[in-house]
């Protein structure tokens, strides 16, 4: 079972009367091959003509470069910005090792490291964080023990 927002939920509904129109058009040339995303025919579809839809996608909403599975990356970041625990993030990627999804798919915007270094430097001057003294130690003949 996978969890879906409802926002996906509705629009795989809205889908599905489509493929539903598609597959009357279609007759007994459709073919039934259980896939949410098929041709007008119902057969599998090829991952060309996803990329394919996904460039006119990207083309239309402006997005430039961005590959397909950039949406992948992007949604692991959002997950972990909004406050969801990496273990969570981490299920519903598919990774099978936390560090994946923390080194490899989770990426901090400048927003964000601006607003981490702005909390930082606040604790520091509210007095939050004690100072630490990063100053090399100079050692003295005096603070040497003496020798019986």
């Amino acid at each position: 079972m996978i969890p879906l927002p409802d926002v996906v939920v509705s629009a795989l509904r809205v889908h599905q009367k489509r493929q539903d129109a598609e597959r009357a058009d279609a007759g007994e040339k459709w073919e039934d091959s259980g896939f949410v995303f098929a041709t007008r025919q119902g057969r599998p579809m090829s991952p060309y003509t996803l990329v394919k839809y996904w460039h006119d996608v990207r083309e239309a909403a402006g997005l430039g470069t961005l590959r397909f599975h950039d949406l992948r990356h992007t949604a692991v970041s959002l997950l972990l910005a909004l406050g969801v625990p990496p273990h969570v993030v981490r299920e519903i990627a598919g990774h099978s090792d936390i560090k994946v999804t923390m080194m490899v798919y989770a990426h901090g915007d400048l927003t964000e490291k601006v607003a981490a270094l702005a909390q930082l430097g606040e604790a520091v001057s509210a007095g939050l964080m004690p100072p630490v003294d990063v100053r090399p130690t100079i050692e003295t003949n005096h603070d040497r023990p003496t020798a019986p």
